[in-house]
């Protein structure tokens, strides 16, 4: 059986007063301010796993062939760095 249905009251603080062009701006400017963080998030959060991995490789001993640690090594040594610029940078936001 599916529940019932029933009105619910809109709650909006002012009802009769349409959103103005000025107040849509800010909201979205906002929503877009938000979803940047995300994906500066998402970034930082891939850069550090990838950076995990090289660290592991570069780790691994006679398995890897030298040139690949040392990229490996190199890239972890990078990464950790521009991941600290990056969470510094948006620290500031």
């Amino acid at each position: 059986m599916s529940p019932s249905l029933s009105v619910v009251a809109n709650n909006d603080l002012n009802p009769s007063r349409p959103e103005t062009v000025a107040e849509r701006v800010r909201k979205l400017q906002a929503e877009a301010k938000q979803l940047a963080k995300d994906h500066i998030h998402a970034l930082t959060s891939a850069m550090t796993e990838a950076e995990r991995i090289a660290a592991e490789i570069a780790d691994g001993g006679e398995a890897y062939p030298a040139g690949v640690r040392d990229l490996a090594r190199r890239f972890a040594e990078d990464a950790e760095a521009r991941v600290q610029t990056l969470e510094a940078i948006t620290a500031r936001t």
